[in-house]
């Protein structure tokens, strides 16, 4: 199967190829997780290789019925949900938010940076931990998806440090992806509570929040809103919370300023560091950058890790071992780039 054009890799060749290297050789993906994958090689599908920039294609976490992995999906959650510590049960580490509000036809004229003040405020106040703000980029926008409002409120809540250190999940020990789910449920709350906010006010808003894949591809769009830089593995890092944290959104025609990238070393540091890439079981974190619809970055081969991630029923184990992650890690990290720079 080729990957695209010239590159005429076969679906599982990141590694073979010398690209990716595993620190587990004796590794070996579950054939009946196997089997359920389509003919087509997830990183097809992601666009390695493609030299042109686009709109990304609905994959793994999207619904099964508009995705080329739809059968794999569904296998992976049932087995999720037959699991005696899983389960689709959200509501067990707290509620999803409210209903959203009509938006009211009255809209007060305000400038930009009064806007951007209370609606930074109120997204702190209500249960996110970073926010940012960014203009809407199609390319940022599944194909087959719409969003009309201009700009994008970018929200993080961060993970206890203590109870992600038990990932990947196991047997009898699911404490990681309980934590998983608390703070997905917090981006679902704290998303619609702004959205209803903002439609108080007179304005459009659409909130965005995990698990499940919506319109947006959400890394992307929190890089832009100043939340971070991605990461070897394929993750945000951010300067205070390393990867350690979950992301939601919320689309308006509010206008807000923007906040602009923060770089603050983690690109750098990512090309000589190896800790997630050897901490990898099925080999998945490329140790250089790739290009991917037109952008040479980081990339994780999702032929890899979905296997691993389907038989662990969930992982993280990347973010968590990653050095920024670590609580009061990151501002000795940045002060040791800086000095180096200077």
């Amino acid at each position: 199967m080729d990957w695209c054009g010239e590159a005429a890799l076969p679906r599982s060749s990141l590694k073979e190829s010398g690209i990716v290297k595993s620190i587990d050789p004796d590794y070996e993906p579950d054939p009946q997780v196997l089997a359920k994958f389509p003919d087509i090689s997830g990183n097809t599908v992601n666009g390695f290789g493609e030299p042109e920039k686009r709109a990304p294609n609905p994959f793994f976490w999207h619904p099964p019925d508009c995705q080329t992995h739809g059968e794999l999906r569904e296998f992976v959650m049932d087995r999720f949900v037959a699991s005696r510590d899983g389960g689709r049960n959200w509501g067990d580490v707290g509620d999803r938010g409210p209903e959203l509000v009509e938006k009211s036809p009255l809209q007060e004229d305000r400038p930009p940076e009064e806007w951007s003040e209370l609606i930074h405020k109120t997204a702190l106040d209500h249960e996110a931990d970073i926010c940012g703000f960014t203009a809407m980029d199609p390319l940022w926008i599944y194909q087959g998806y719409e969003v009309s409002e201009p700009t994008l409120v970018v929200l993080g809540f961060a993970q206890d440090y203590e109870m992600m250190k038990h990932a990947p999940p196991r047997p009898g020990n699911h404490y990681s992806n309980t934590e998983v789910r608390k703070q997905y449920n917090r981006g679902a709350r704290a998303s619609k509570q702004l959205a209803n906010k903002i439609r108080q006010l007179g304005f459009n808003a659409t909130p965005h929040h995990g698990p499940d894949a919506e319109a947006l591809l959400m890394i992307p769009a929190a890089i832009a809103a100043g939340l971070g830089e991605l990461g070897k593995h394929g993750s945000i890092i951010n300067r205070r919370f390393g990867s350690n944290f979950r992301l939601a959104a919320v689309s308006t025609d509010m206008p807000l300023t923007p906040h602009g990238k923060d770089e603050f070393g983690a690109d750098e540091f990512c090309i000589n560091c190896q800790v997630c890439a050897n901490a990898c079981p099925p080999g998945a974190i490329t140790e250089t950058k790739l290009l991917v619809r037109g952008e040479t970055k980081w990339y994780v081969d999702f032929d890899k890790c979905i296997p691993y991630f389907a038989e662990r029923l969930g992982c993280a184990l990347c973010m968590v071992v990653c050095p920024w992650s670590r609580p009061g890690i990151a501002d000795n990290l940045i002060a040791k780039l800086a000095r180096r720079e200077g």
